[in-house]
Order: C-alpha cells, then sequence, then structure tokens
C-alpha cells in the first residue's frame, strides 16, 4: 500500500483551513458577527479535544488494566495524549480571548443579576471562576501526559520493572483527575452556553463521543503504520478485532448515557431543563437531533455487529469515517446557537474550514513526535503477549514455580497457545 501520496495531507489540510479561517475572521469581523467565529472555533477545537482525551484515557486503561494486546499501540495513544499540551492549548487562546461574548454570564455578579440558576451555580459561573477551570483542566492534562510518556520513553531504555509501576501509580490517581477534568472541560466550555440549563450527565456524554471517535481513529492510524510495516512485527489480528469491540462498546454506551439524559429531562418535565431540547426540536434542528439518534447510534450499532467484519479494513475505513462526520455532528448540536428558527447553514463552512486546519495541524504534531521515539515500548514486560506469542513452560516444575514462570513470560498459563 503505497501511502507516500498522503504525507503531504496534513499540510494541505493546515493551508486550506487556515485560508477559510482567515476568511471568516474577516467576514465575522466585518458584519460584527465576531461571536459567530468563536462558535465555529469551539466546534472545531473541541472536536479536536476529544482525540487527545480519548488518547489519554486509552493510555490510562492500558495500565490501570496492565492489558496485554494494547502494548503494541500503547504509543500512538500516548502521542494524541500529548497533543493536549501545549498544541490544544494553543489552540484554545481564541476561546479564551472571545469568552465574554460567546457567554453571557461573564462579568455577573451576585449583585447585579436576578439569573437563579446563575446564582446556584456561583461562584463557578464567573470569569474568574471560566479561567481558573481552564487553567486546572489543561495542567492535569499536561501533568498526566507527560508523565506517563516519560517513564514509557525510559521503560524503553531500561526495562526497569520502576517504569512499569510508575506508569501504573499515576494511572491510578489519573483516572480520578481525568474523570474530574473531563466533566469540567466540557461544562465550562460547552453546556454553559446555555447556563440556565442543568445536566448531570453531561461530562459523562462529551466522553463517551470522544472515546468512540478516538478507537476508530486508532483503528486507521494502526491500519496505516501496519501496512507502512512499522509495527507489524508486534502485531497480532485481535489488536483489530478489540478496537472494533471496543468500539462497539462505546457506540452502545454513547446512545445508553445521551438517551438517559434526554429521557431523565423529559420524564422530569421541569421548564429550566426541557428548553434545550425543545430548542433543538423545531426547524431544521429536527434533522441534526435524528441524524445523531440514527447516524451516531443505529448505523454504526448495526455496522459493527458481526464479528469479522471488526478486521476487515475497507469496511472499517468507511465506519470510521462516518464516526468523524458523527461526531463532528454533536459538536455542532452542542455548540451552536439554537435558534427558535431552526438551525442555520449559513455559517456552517466555517467550522468544517477550522476543523480542517487544526486537524492538519495536529496530525503535524503527531507524526513529528512519533518519528521522535520508537513507534511502540520496546521493553514492556508483555509486548510478547501482545503479538500472540507464547513461550512453552515446562510442566515439570512445582506449581509456585509455574506462576513466576508465567509471570514472567507476561501471560496466564489459562491463556497459553490462545491465539
Amino acid at each position: 500500500m503505497d501511502l507516500s501520496k498522503w504525507r503531504s495531507l496534513p499540510g494541505k489540510l493546515m493551508l486550506g483551513g487556515a485560508v477559510v479561517t482567515a476568511l471568516g475572521a474577516i467576514l465575522s469581523f466585518k458584519s460584527d458577527h465576531l461571536v459567530n467565529f468563536g462558535f465555529s472555533w469551539l466546534v472545531a477545537f473541541m472536536f479536536c479535544l476529544s482525540l487527545g482525551l480519548g488518547g489519554l484515557f486509552l493510555v490510562l486503561v492500558h495500565h490501570l488494566f496492565d492489558a496485554g494486546w494494547s502494548v503494541a499501540i500503547r504509543r500512538v495513544n500516548e502521542h494524541l495524549a500529548t497533543l493536549l499540551f501545549p498544541w490544544l492549548a494553543l489552540l484554545f487562546i481564541p476561546i479564551a480571548i472571545l469568552a465574554p461574548r460567546m457567554f453571557p454570564w461573564m462579568g455577573e455578579t451576585l449583585q447585579t443579576t436576578p439569573d437563579h440558576a446563575l446564582h446556584a451555580k456561583y461562584p463557578l459561573f464567573t470569569t474568574a471562576g471560566f479561567y481558573i477551570v481552564t487553567v486546572a483542566c489543561f495542567l492535569v492534562w499536561w501533568f498526566l501526559s507527560s508523565s506517563l510518556k516519560k517513564w514509557s520513553l525510559k521503560q524503553d531504555e531500561t526495562g526497569a520493572a520502576e517504569c512499569t509501576y510508575k506508569m501504573r501509580f499515576y494511572s491510578y490517581i489519573g483516572i480520578f483527575l481525568f474523570a474530574f477534568s473531563v466533566t469540567f472541560a466540557a461544562i465550562m466550555w460547552m453546556k454553559a452556553l446555555q447556563h440556565q440549563w442543568f445536566s448531570t450527565m453531561y461530562g459523562v456524554c462529551y466522553f463517551a463521543g470522544s472515546v468512540w471517535l478516538t478507537l476508530g481513529t486508532v483503528y486507521v492510524i494502526t491500519m496505516v503504520l501496519d501496512r507502512q510495516r512499522i509495527l507489524t512485527d508486534v502485531l497480532h489480528e485481535h489488536q483489530y478485532y478489540f478496537l472494533g469491540t471496543l468500539m462497539f462498546a462505546f457506540t452502545v454506551f454513547y446512545a445508553y448515557v445521551t438517551f438517559s439524559q434526554y429521557f431523565i429531562i423529559w420524564n422530569a418535565n421541569m421548564p429550566e431543563e426541557t428548553f434545550y431540547y425543545v430548542v433543538r426540536e423545531k426547524g431544521k434542528w429536527f434533522w441534526v437531533s435524528m441524524l445523531i439518534i440514527f447516524g451516531h447510534f443505529f448505523l454504526p450499532f448495526l455496522a459493527l455487529l458481526r464479528i469479522d467484519v471488526k478486521s476487515k479494513f475497507p469496511y472499517m475505513i468507511a465506519l470510521v469515517i462516518w464516526a468523524w462526520l458523527m461526531h463532528f455532528n454533536d459538536m455542532v448540536f452542542q455548540i451552536l446557537p439554537a435558534q427558535p428558527n431552526g438551525f442555520s447553514i449559513k455559517w456552517m463552512w466555517l467550522p468544517v474550514g477550522i476543523t480542517a486546519m487544526m486537524i492538519g495541524f495536529l496530525a503535524d504534531r503527531f507524526l513529528k513526535a512519533f518519528a521522535s521515539a520508537p513507534p511502540y515500548p520496546l521493553k514492556d514486560p508483555r509486548l510478547v503477549e501482545a503479538m500472540g506469542l507464547y513461550h512453552p513452560v515446562p510442566t515439570q516444575i512445582s506449581g509456585g514455580e509455574l506462576d513466576q514462570a508465567d509471570r514472567m513470560h507476561g501471560a496466564p498459563a489459562s491463556r497459553k497457545g490462545s491465539h
């Protein structure tokens, strides 16, 4: 498979997207619609942020569960996670600048506003609260991604058990920090656009969509690296099957949490909650909602039901492209202003262009980071297991010695030869 013609794609995306972005900024400024530029930038940013957060989550769960099959693709996820800082932090700067225009509640105080919803969320929904949460989230993501990658690269040099223990330690505390930071980021950067709305599941919904998107992206990246014979020697067919299975699982999980959020709000029938969906069920917004239901759930759910399709590359590539479109549609649904007269497509070219620019930029950063380190963990104790290779263990030894031998080979005796 000749992929040389695709190596210039990040640069082309950056250039084309930058032209569209510049045009959108000029038109927005001249027409006094700079807030539209801010919303479009936020759509693109939250879409790209999903890839970084999804990569970080996959690294964390790899160490938490001491997984074997994901060793070969761990480095890919580590590079995705390190996009969070500094690159995505830099891309957040326009949002930080335009935030007072995008979030009407910024600058309000308890003494100047009669808004009950704002009173209930004080002091989080304040100008200071917004920027403090923003800085805290990026600091958490920088701490986790850099620490995990640091010890991962050190493991390549020494192979010491200390590296494995350190990565597990950071994952133990990291999964809690990750959960809180993702929840706060989703609430402060998306849900706060309509601060009157209440939802306790909003952060989980964004998390589910982010991991779903990242799993599909990692599937394609792994396939490309396999075709270029970069990961071929350390891959086994079950990596593709497990990635496809996890993508299927998060398809169901995303549908479960988003439907639960809708059903609870619909059943309670409280105006301060229902208005969010009432507005988004009118005009063209209705069709955007239907696309989430049938395109984000039913189509990928049915497409991934068969076991064998998870290892068919043309089939999965088409499904991953569809997943990108559906997650982008989800970000549009969550972020763009929901006008009573329905969804407007007048400015839709702008978030598409900004997304292309960001994807090109982040892809370029990812490729440079990938080229600077070994493509997979060289001395991970479970690397042999990830390859589907298991050394035979002599049977004429005691039970305690057998357990010790199993641990040295990186796989329990019950799984030996299962592949």
